[in-house]
């Protein structure tokens, strides 16, 4: 058996039933033990946009929840999603939405326990995530470690190289531009953004994120506009296909409730990387007054991402199988190409834009993900050794056969999960004292200093 054969025995083992039933069973769980933080979300906006003068960290709100966006909103809220339709039929899209919806609880919990954790270096910056969670709150430093090493493997994987790739083919394909010359401009403009730090990561994520956000959800209300006589339809039919399995204009003729749930679930876990413990690195440099703020405006990087993003991809392509029922045999690509060439002349460009700049995006979140990561492991000095790896492994990506490099990704990012998860359950007492302390009680807008004075 060769290497590549191996990691995908152990993806599939990995990301198989357990997984997804431990992932969703502590979205539920967290959900009901928290009192559904989900009910915040548009005080958790609210926040996001918010400046706390004076408080400790190193970015924005702001910057934080779009470095966390960038790394998240990727390819797979496009082609991932196509994928969950395509495998597990239409009602893939809902299952996806509702693994959004009570990942929200878990994002909550990985912020508010990055920023109940991180810790000040001596030049003054602040580090945090579940390896300083799992240190700090639980004494279990073997397992921090473990986590640690997974997360920089996996960034150079997933964050990067599969990206970069994905940049580098489409402008091959659809501009007939060598990949490699693709690959070498991504690589530099990487590392002029990355190696800036933190603030020069925050500040391009804050302006891209928007933006690409913003001109793709613009692009899917257009089709959707083109649609709109078969937007109900698709509705009835993503909801009635989650439990009952039917399938969409004579194909999916294999979707099962099993399968849709499956795909579905799987897709919006990977989507939104709840409980992967790689958002809360971020949130730990967020200048907050306390823990709760920054955990509520964590959590709505998966609102973002799952419940709006992902449901309106997933609306688009149901949709668009409706009115053209042929397309239900295309793969997840071809599909989302299907969908979006419904707008004439400019919409092969706007879905060629997405996936660039989600892609990008995604690129610049995991290097400060890997390179955190890696100065848990070795100490400052070994991140710019990291930064470098990491730009040549962009580079790389771009011409590179993935199937060993995805398979691998796979495996570190459900590797990542189990030492997170860990931390979130066996600290759930911690989670309710703070949340109870500052939301429960109403002092959302107060901090530790100010508490103890009132008191």
């Amino acid at each position: 058996m060769s290497i590549s054969e191996f990691l995908a025995k152990l993806s599939d083992l990995l990301w198989g039933w357990p997984m997804i039933v431990l992932l969703l069973g502590t979205h539920i769980y967290l959900t009901i033990l928290l009192r559904a933080p989900q009910r915040k979300v548009f005080k958790a906006i609210r926040i996001s946009l918010q400046r706390d003068k004076d408080a400790k960290g190193d970015v924005s709100q702001f910057g934080a929840l779009a470095t966390a966006l960038a790394a998240t909103i990727g390819t797979g809220n496009i082609v991932g999603v196509a994928i969950a339709v395509s495998m597990g039929g239409p009602g893939a899209v809902f299952w996806c939405w509702i693994c959004g919806v009570f990942g929200m609880a878990t994002k909550y919990a990985e912020g508010l326990l990055a920023v109940k954790y991180r810790v000040r270096t001596a030049d003054g910056r602040m580090l945090g995530g579940p390896m300083y969670a799992l240190e700090k709150g639980l004494n279990m430093k073997w397992l921090a470690i473990l986590f640690a090493l997974f997360t920089a493997v996996a960034a150079l994987g997933i964050g990067c190289s599969v990206q970069s790739n994905a940049i580098a083919m489409l402008f091959e394909q659809n501009y007939s531009i060598n990949h490699w010359i693709v690959g070498i401009a991504t690589g530099l403009l990487t590392g002029a953004v990355i190696l800036g730090g933190i603030r020069s990561i925050a500040k391009v994520c804050s302006t891209l994120v928007p933006f690409m956000a913003l001109i793709y959800v613009l692009g899917c209300f257009v089709i959707l506009i083109i649609n709109s006589a078969y937007i109900l339809p698709a509705l009835k039919l993503i909801v009635t296909s989650a439990f009952n399995g039917q399938a969409a204009g004579g194909g999916f003729v294999g979707a099962t409730v099993m399968m849709a749930a499956r795909y579905g679930i799987a897709r919006g876990l990977f989507s939104n990387e709840s409980g992967l413990g790689s958002a809360p690195i971020i949130a730990a440099a967020a200048k907050t007054k306390n823990p709760v703020r920054q955990a509520l405006v964590s959590s709505t990087a998966t609102f973002w991402d799952t419940v709006v993003i992902c449901a309106i991809t997933g609306l688009v392509l149901v949709s668009t199988i409706i009115s053209e029922p042929d397309a239900s045999k295309l793969e997840g690509a071809i599909l989302t190409h299907v969908a979006f060439s419904r707008i004439p002349l400019i919409g092969p460009h706007i879905l060629s834009l997405g996936i660039v700049t989600f892609a990008l995006s995604t690129i610049l979140g995991w290097s400060y993900y890997g390179e955190r990561a890696m100065e848990y492991l070795g100490g400052r000095r070994s991140t710019k050794i990291y930064s470098i790896v990491y730009i040549i492994f962009v580079i790389l990506g771009s011409g590179i056969n993935l199937t060993l490099v995805w398979n691998m990704a796979d495996c570190m990012n459900a590797l990542m999960a189990i030492p997170n998860l860990i931390s979130l359950l066996l600290l759930s007492g911690v989670l309710v004292s703070e949340t109870r302390k500052y939301l429960w009680q109403g002092n959302i807008e107060m901090d530790d200093e100010s508490l103890e004075t009132d008191s």
